[in-house]
């Protein structure tokens, strides 16, 4: 895992060696959180190869492209050739026209004096400790290669995502609960469920799917409970099915998707004793219900259910808006945008509030961001009647973080004079994956996996570590 090197638990979980000790280990249940047998548990918590700020991660996904020159990247420019062609020549995926000024006001905030536009006033709010990266890059203007990027570290072939990366060289720090969790309501984004696999990764350390948008917290995983077996009889059960299963694994070449099958159902069982307690938000105190704003926003309550797992021990949460690309706004900027952020901003800035006086802020590092930015100019009207909104763009856009070890209050990077494409310290996506597991005490150089005779990593054969954000 290693320094191109497997070790002894990694070969063995590899193996399918140790399957009947995880069911051991769920009966070493202590008051609903397991003890680790790193020994034999692939998903115990592993040490790091330095120390770390960050303990976990919450990615925020704007998924579809939130644009960064309605948000976070001042650009006075935009105002001056408004209406104009401009100084830049822009090429983008389609037609675009004249540059187009942000229908949202910026205004410096915080002690740190950082524009934000009025877009996101709440989140503006604690811009202090926000680190703002406004020279980010990706490689194409497309959604689905763009999303692979992000996520996997690769546009083209599927590889492991970066929450299974996380899961793979750290751990879980609760045995009852998937260490990566994915939340996206009501369906799936672009690429489906290729945005959190493991691919050649163990399935174990897999993302979780789950869609936040039930009602009953009960019914947010399907079956996860058993109405007519109590916990002893389902544990009997399962042991038997597991000894089957190893047998019928060893007679097929140690099949990792088997395996992975088989590692599952440990993993269902011992969700029972808490999955249910941290989806359900009923119990959280009526000031923390006006703080995130769960009354009037339905994505408030999913946010909520996002600190509720990491505060669980879940390792990784990935948050999408919504299925599809909804921050995808070709047409009707300020109208889409602006619901999209009326939905969004009290509830992400409630968030960092809520880590920050539990203590909690500076061991999650949250990020936020799309998969590309949009462009300064405006999307010619097509077939589809757009009207007024901006295309794709890849060549330069940004993303936040905040806590986990990150600067509060700074920004790093910029565009062009247009916010087009990254001018001055740009970051690459591989440079970002580089920084984001520095922050969690992981070299993105030795967190490998020996794959078809090869060492990947989900940095590829790139990337930096950005190392002036790091506080």
């Amino acid at each position: 895992m290693f320094d191109n090197q497997m070790s002894r638990r990694d070969m063995l979980a590899r193996a399918g060696v140790g399957m009947g000790t995880l069911g051991l280990a769920a009966l070493m249940q202590s008051e609903g959180r397991l003890m680790a047998d790193t020994s034999s548990n692939p998903t115990a918590t592993k040490e790091p190869h330095f120390k770390g700020r960050a303990k976990a991660v919450i990615h925020i996904f704007q998924n579809g492209g939130c644009s960064h020159v309605d948000s976070f990247d001042y650009k006075p420019a935009l105002e001056k050739y408004h209406g104009q062609t401009g100084p830049i020549s822009l090429k983008t995926e389609r037609p675009t026209g004249t540059v187009m000024k942000s229908p949202w006001e910026f205004k410096p905030r915080g002690k740190s004096g950082i524009m934000v536009s009025e877009l996101f006033p709440k989140i503006a709010e604690c811009i202090d400790d926000i680190c703002i990266i406004n020279s980010m890059k990706a490689e194409v203007p497309n959604h689905e290669p763009s999303l692979m990027l992000m996520n996997c570290g690769a546009s083209v072939t599927v590889r492991p995502s970066m929450g299974s990366w996380v899961n793979y060289g750290l751990g879980s720090e609760n045995q009852n609960l998937p260490g990566f969790i994915a939340m996206c309501p009501n369906g799936y984004p672009i690429k489906r469920t290729q945005n959190w696999t493991s691919s050649f990764l163990p399935g174990v350390y897999q993302g979780t799917y789950i869609n936040p948008a039930k009602d009953d917290p009960k019914k947010i995983l399907d079956d996860l409970t058993n109405a007519r077996l109590n916990t002893q009889a389902q544990r009997h059960q399962l042991d038997l099915l597991q000894q089957l299963n190893s047998q019928h694994l060893s007679l097929r070449n140690k099949d990792p998707q088997l395996e992975s099958a088989i590692q599952s159902y440990e993993l269902a069982f011992r969700m029972q004793t808490e999955a249910s307690d941290a989806f359900d938000i009923s119990n959280e105190p009526e000031a923390m219900h006006e703080l995130y704003g769960t009354k009037t926003s339905k994505y408030a309550k999913y946010v909520m259910m996002t600190r509720r797992l990491i505060e669980r021990g879940v390792r990784y949460v990935q948050l999408y808006h919504g299925n599809g690309q909804p921050w995808d706004s070709h047409n009707k900027l300020e109208e889409e945008h602006g619901r999209l952020a009326k939905e969004s901003d009290q509830a992400v800035a409630a968030l960092l509030i809520d880590l920050k006086q539990r203590g909690m802020l500076d061991e999650t590092l949250v990020i936020c961001g799309g998969e590309f930015g949009r462009t300064p100019t405006v999307e010619l009207p097509s077939k589809e009647n757009v009207v007024l909104g901006r295309d794709h763009n890849h060549h330069g856009f940004s993303v936040w973080m905040a806590g986990g070890g990150v600067k509060g209050g700074y920004k790093y990077g910029t565009t062009d004079e247009l916010g087009f494409a990254a001018a001055e310290n740009p970051v690459h996506v591989h440079d970002l994956h580089a920084t984001i597991l520095h922050l969690l005490g992981l070299d993105h150089k030795r967190l490998t996996y020996r794959y078809a005779g090869r060492d990947f990593r989900l940095t590829d054969v790139f990337g930096n570590v950005v190392t002036d954000i790091l506080a």
